[in-house]
C-alpha cells in the first residue's frame, strides 16, 4: 500500500490532520526532520483526535535518516509538487510507492525533488492560488492512489 512522506512539515495541524487520514486508510506515515514543532505539540494530537493509536507512525531525524530507510524497504519516491511533471491523476500509481509533500511553506526542496522517481503536480485552474493546504493536499494524493489500486471498496 502506498505509504505518506512528509518533509520537514511546519504546521502541526495539517500533520495531524494527514495523520487522522492515514489511520483512517491504515496507511504508513512518515516524517522527516527538522520539524517546525515538537511531535507531543499539543495542536498535532488535537488535530489527530484520538486516532494516534492508529497511526502507523515513522519518525526519521533527518532526510538521510529517511533515505537510507526507504533504501532498505524499496519501491517508488512520489514527490507532490507545483513544479512537477506529471497530473497526479494521470500517473500510474503502485502499491510500493512512496508519496512525498513538503513543508506548507516551501514545498519540497529541489534536492528531494531530484532525488524522486517521478514528479507529480495537483492541477489548479486559479494562477494566484500558490497551492493547496498541506493536508488536502496529501489525502488528493493518497485517494487517487487508492482507488487506481482498488483499495476504496
Amino acid at each position: 500500500m502506498p505509504q505518506i512522506v512528509l518533509v520537514y512539515p511546519q504546521i502541526p495541524p495539517n500533520t495531524g490532520n494527514v495523520a487522522r487520514t492515514c489511520a483512517a486508510t491504515d496507511t504508513e506515515l512518515h516524517l522527516v526532520g527538522p520539524l517546525g514543532f515538537e511531535i507531543s505539540d499539543r495542536y498535532l494530537k488535537r488535530a489527530g483526535l484520538d486516532y494516534w493509536p492508529y497511526v502507523k507512525f515513522n519518525y526519521h531525524h533527518n532526510l538521510e535518516d529517511f533515505q537510507s530507510y526507504h533504501q532498505e524497504r524499496g519501491g517508488r519516491l512520489i514527490g507532490f509538487s507545483k513544479r512537477g511533471e506529471i497530473n497526479y491523476t494521470k500517473f500510474q500509481y503502485q502499491t510500493n510507492d512512496w508519496l512525498l509533500f513538503g513543508s506548507e511553506t516551501n514545498g519540497l526542496p529541489q534536492d528531494v525533488l531530484d532525488y524522486c522517481t517521478e514528479t507529480l503536480y495537483i492541477p489548479m485552474t486559479q494562477p494566484k492560488v500558490r497551492s493547496l493546504n498541506l493536508s488536502v493536499s496529501a489525502a488528493l494524493g493518497l485517494f487517487e492512489a487508492r482507488r487506481q489500486l482498488g483499495y476504496l471498496s
